[in-house]
């Protein structure tokens, strides 16, 4: 029985095979990229910066109008008692029920006796 050749052996063929494809020609450099591509990068690229520089500025210009520089000729006026809360009147005058509430016992009717009884 033969033994079947061994991994590093197999990898040093195949990449023998591989470097043999490759010739002088294949190495020649590459040519530089021309058409829009080319133009469209440098356009995107000056947006860009356009689009930062104009955030940033708008970002200045915000923080120095809403900063509030204080007011050096306005003097704030001097501080006063506070003033008492007023007293609330109630609007509408509570007037008794006449009829029972369900958890009181009902009452005698005003201005008359209890009933005697009779024997």
């Amino acid at each position: 029985m033969s033994t079947p050749p061994s991994l590093e052996e197999r990898l040093r063929t195949a990449l023998d095979a591989r470097a043999r494809l490759i010739s002088a020609r294949d190495l020649a450099p590459a040519r530089p990229p021309t058409g829009r591509t080319w133009g469209t990068r440098r356009i995107r690229r000056v947006v860009s910066a356009v689009a930062v520089t104009a955030a940033a500025a708008a970002a200045a210009v915000a923080f120095v109008l809403l900063s509030g520089a204080p007011e050096s000729g306005r003097k704030t006026p001097p501080a006063r008692e506070p003033s008492p809360p007023a007293t609330s009147v109630p609007s509408s005058t509570s007037v008794p029920s006449t009829e029972p509430s369900p958890t009181s016992p009902p009452s005698a009717p005003s201005g008359t006796d209890t009933p005697s009884v009779a024997r």
